[in-house]
């Protein structure tokens, strides 16, 4: 949310704080693994090497990352205005809809760079209507956010099980799953880009949605610090009574800034379905919409921050599989364990180290400042 912390340079708020956060998180994590009887080092290496030894490795790391961009973007332009939309989970659902009519039917007679953009329009347009209703009903009848998109989560969800166990579901077919794709609606995967790099990629599901997340980074960027449409929003995130009172219409911004917030969620649908399963699968979030809200609290709100926090969760994910893999005394739900601690100290107790840091450099500009005074009043004398 855009708030100021004059207390703190930019740089330590938006670098030092997360580091130290997830400096913690770690040693916690570290603790945990030791308590197991497996060495927090090995762990350590194993979780590097298995996000990033490898081609597979990287693509992997990276499949995860485009998903958390997506999720952590949608939250973000929502906190910039002051909103909390935790239905981030149920708007990639639904946005999954409109990729999958898109698959279904035009990836029949359509190659995939025509199919691409549209499923891109469809993903991003029924999410944005997926948001628009929570939006007016906090901005016309009060109800707040965080609890309608809760709801809407749950809805979103039961839909999809209705309609992967019923109408896209082939016949003679037992999976609660949509039918795969034609070679249309198969998105290309980036192997050609690590092998720029000297890596290659086998089995790996990154394909071009990761290109796209960048450009959504981008122009969330451009949106929220470049735009007359991004200083409303930032206003009435940092006071509506001033917004109002500026004439900026609190009615219209909402709904604008949520419909924005689930056009990106709706879009994250396009990496699993298109890029990886080329078919429609009941569980094809995977919990991302809630892991977005983490990746936007460790980016401080901040595109480039944002993705490098999701490429920190993609990691966690690749090498937390890595680690259960290679060390038999932790299991996966160990892995989910760790990466819940890391959840926990760069989201809910993203601020339990700024009044520590606050306090160090109000004292080291204070020591300044009296530095400063001593020197100008010597050379008065």
């Amino acid at each position: 949310m855009s708030q100021p912390f004059a207390k703190l340079p930019a740089w330590a708020d938006y670098g030092l704080l997360p580091l130290i956060n997830l400096i913690v998180a770690f040693l916690v994590a570290g603790l945990v693994v030791l308590l197991v009887g497996e060495s927090p080092i090995d762990a350590a290496v194993l979780m590097v090497k298995g996000a990033f030894g490898s081609g597979d490795g990287v693509g992997y790391t990276l499949y995860y990352a485009t998903n958390f961009i997506f999720t952590g973007l949608c939250v973000a332009v929502a906190f910039h205005c002051g909103l909390f939309n935790i239905g981030g989970e149920g708007q990639a659902y639904i946005g999954g809809l409109g990729v999958t009519v898109v698959g279904l039917w035009l990836g029949n007679f359509l190659p995939w760079w025509l199919t691409f953009p549209i499923a891109i329009a469809a993903s991003a347009l029924v999410g944005a209507l997926w948001a628009l209703i929570p939006a007016w009903l906090q901005a016309r009848r009060g109800s707040h956010i965080v609890i309608t998109t809760i709801m809407f989560n749950f809805i979103a969800a039961s839909i999809m099980v209705y309609l992967l166990v019923g109408a896209l579901k082939p016949a003679g077919s037992q999976a609660p799953e949509t039918r795969v794709f034609a070679e249309g609606g198969q998105l290309p995967g980036l192997g050609w880009l690590l092998e720029l790099v000297g890596l290659s990629m086998r089995s790996a599901p990154l394909n071009v949605s990761f290109l796209l997340a960048l450009i959504a980074a981008f122009l969330v960027w451009i949106l929220i610090w470049r735009t007359k449409l991004g200083y409303e929003i930032r206003t009435m995130g940092f006071s509506p009574k001033a917004a109002r009172y500026a004439g900026i219409g609190e009615l219209r911004i909402i709904i604008i800034t949520m419909m924005i917030s689930g056009a990106l969620a709706g879009m994250m649908a396009l990496n699993p379905i298109m890029g990886a399963q080329h078919r429609m699968q009941l569980d094809f979030v995977a919990g991302a919409g809630f892991v977005g809200i983490a990746v936007a609290l460790m980016g401080r709100s901040h595109p480039a921050g944002i993705v490098l926090a999701a490429i920190l969760f993609g990691m966690l994910y690749q090498g937390g599989a890595e680690i259960a893999f290679d060390m038999p005394n932790i299991s996966r739900d160990m892995i989910v364990i760790i990466q819940g601690l890391v959840i926990l100290f760069a989201g809910a107790l993203e601020h339990m180290f700024r009044p520590a840091l606050q306090r160090i450099f109000h004292r080291l500009g204070r020591e300044k400042n009296q530095s400063a005074a001593a020197v100008v009043a010597g050379g008065n004398r």
